[in-house]
Parts: structure tokens; C-alpha cells; sequence
């Protein structure tokens, strides 16, 4: 059973413009139309489940586009995101200890805390090696 792109969207919390917009730059396959209209096949909501999901981590839509090309093609651009996502979490739970801290900590500037200021300096990545 294929749907109209307004169900789509419906199913999908995805304006239908953001879905046409998706098909005119290849993330989405161009769908059949019947009088006129898109007909969606059902798996056309995982596929935009997943553009999404790209989306919400980071991705550009280039990225996203790369990964619907051959393995050897995408395998490069996933490897620097994941060492992209990684480094984020790193920052996001540096984040986080500051946070976590300054709701804890009695110094009026927590650049003086000494535990803060210890806790800073494991943050510091070495310099690597000549």
C-alpha cells in the first residue's frame, strides 16, 4: 500500500517540503506518482527516520548523501564522523564535570577552585610528538 506524501509527513513529523526538498537532492528515491500524485511505499518512513537521526547527530546533508553511495565511498567519511561524534562527547562531558562542579562548588570565581583547576588540567590534551 504506498501513501500520499502527507501521510508521510504525518507519520514522520517531517514537512512535506523537507521531503521534496530531500527527493531534489537524491537522499530520497523519487517516489511513483499515480494521478498525479507521490505514492510512498511504507519504507520511505524508516528512510526518513534515519535522515533524521543523521540530522540530530550532526550530519550535513552531503554526508547523509554519502552514505547512500558504495561502502568503500562512505567508509571515509564515517570514520571522521565517528572521530568527530567522539571528540564532541569528550567536550560534552568536560561540560558536563564543569557544570556538575560550579553547582557544587563555594569559591566565588571557580577558576580558583583548586579542585576545579584540577580538574581542568585532565582536560588538557599533550601536545603530540614532534
Amino acid at each position: 500500500m504506498r501513501i500520499t506524501i502527507g501521510r508521510l509527513a504525518e507519520i514522520t513529523g517531517v514537512p512535506a517540503s523537507a521531503i521534496r526538498y530531500w527527493e531534489r537532492h537524491g537522499l530520497l528515491p523519487v517516489p511513483e506518482r499515480e494521478s498525479g500524485q507521490r505514492r510512498y511505499p511504507p519504507e520511505a518512513a524508516e528512510r526518513i527516520t534515519v535522515l533524521r537521526k543523521c540530522q540530530q547527530a550532526g550530519l550535513t546533508l552531503v554526508e547523509i548523501g554519502e552514505f547512500q553511495r558504495e561502502q568503500s565511498r562512505r567508509a571515509a567519511v564515517i570514520r571522521a564522523k565517528i572521530t568527530e561524534i567522539e571528540q564532541r562527547m569528550v567536550d560534552l562531558g568536560h561540560a558536563h564535570q564543569l557544570l556538575t562542579h560550579a553547582l557544587k562548588c563555594s569559591e566565588e570565581d571557580i577558576v580558583r577552585c583548586p579542585k576545579f583547576r584540577e580538574q581542568m588540567a585532565g582536560w588538557q590534551v599533550p601536545d603530540p610528538a614532534p
